[in-house]
């Protein structure tokens, strides 16, 4: 099944960089912008994590958490962290169960390999804990933009 719109957003609860974790059903209430990314420390995903981390406090005054998901390790992700200055919480999906629930754990392709990866994807949840809006094979320039523009909208 295909999460999108108007679905209930899948719960989790997942280490974080730094120690601890993040449940989501903690942040019910306030709206939460889930990005789910490839792998820390790469070109695009570090453009677009301090694209979101540049825009946090915007989207704090819109009451959103912005959280990064990646199959990386919560030790990787504080390393990630630590070296581009992000601001933006991330969580590791180890196991993939999270990043297969709301389906960006796919099949890819690169020069005729075909391999499993993360699609980048970004779900923007409501505050009713539902799908708000998706945005899926994200291009990462002015992305994070569009989704606080989208915050700011619901």
């Amino acid at each position: 099944m295909t999460i999108d719109v108007g679905h209930k957003a899948p719960l989790f609860e997942l280490p974080r960089d730094g120690g601890g974790s993040i449940n989501l059903a903690d942040l019910h209430g306030k709206p939460v912008v889930l990005y789910f990314y490839p792998k820390d420390d790469t070109s695009g995903c570090t453009v677009e994590a301090k694209d979101f981390s540049n825009l946090k406090a915007e989207f704090a005054k819109a009451g959103a958490t912005v959280i990064g998901m990646s199959p990386d390790s919560a030790k990787s992700h504080a390393k990630f962290k630590a070296k581009h200055d992000l601001s933006v919480d991330l969580v590791a999906d180890e196991e993939r169960k999270t990043l297969e629930a709301y389906g960006v754990w796919v099949e890819k392709s690169m020069y005729g390999r075909k391999y499993m990866g993360v699609e980048r994807s970004t779900f923007l949840i409501g505050a009713d804990g539902k799908i708000a809006k998706v945005w899926r094979k994200v291009s990462v320039p002015g992305h994070a933009t569009a989704v606080l523009e989208a915050v700011q909208a619901l």
